[in-house]
């Protein structure tokens, strides 16, 4: 028997009446009520607003734009990958018609993606910028023109 703390991933097995039977990434299982198992992705990243840009970093110390999205999804419950280029691989392809407040942006104009950002709608994003830190901002032109592929790692 153990706790799942919030944001731990966990395994769906079953489902049912409400509940949902899951498995810890340490192989303890146990029951959780269905509505506790997604959290709010865009809650999660906005908790780090105002956190400085650190490359490599992952806490409200110091951030990078992946890790922004990692640990976004990390305490949302799920596992996505760390680095902005496994992320935009991850992602299924979205059209812009079809772009929602949560999917993301990977930015870059080598072989692979070098920024990404959480869209917002309206033209703004949520990001870790390497001169502000994470902000929410209309969507800067300079890095719009290297907008490389529109994702979701969401269902």
């Amino acid at each position: 028997m153990t706790q799942a703390l919030r944001g731990e991933p966990l395994a769906v097995m079953e489902r049912r009446e409400g509940w949902a039977r899951v498995r810890t990434a340490y192989d303890y299982g146990g029951w959780i009520r269905a509505e506790n198992l997604e959290g709010d992705v865009l809650a999660e990243a906005r908790a780090y607003v105002g956190a400085p840009y650190e490359w490599g970093g992952m806490s409200e110390h110091g951030i990078d734009c992946s890790g922004l999205v990692h640990m976004a999804f990390r305490r949302a419950g799920r596992l996505v990958p760390r680095d902005a280029c496994q992320q935009e691989e991850a992602g299924r392809p979205v059209d812009e018609s079809e772009l929602r407040p949560g999917d993301l942006i990977a930015y870059g104009e080598g072989a692979h993606a070098e920024h990404i950002a959480f869209w917002l709608g309206d033209g703004r994003i949520l990001h870790a910028s390497s001169s502000h830190g994470v902000i929410e901002e209309p969507e800067p032109a300079e890095i719009r023109a290297s907008n490389r592929r529109l994702i979701r790692l969401h269902p």
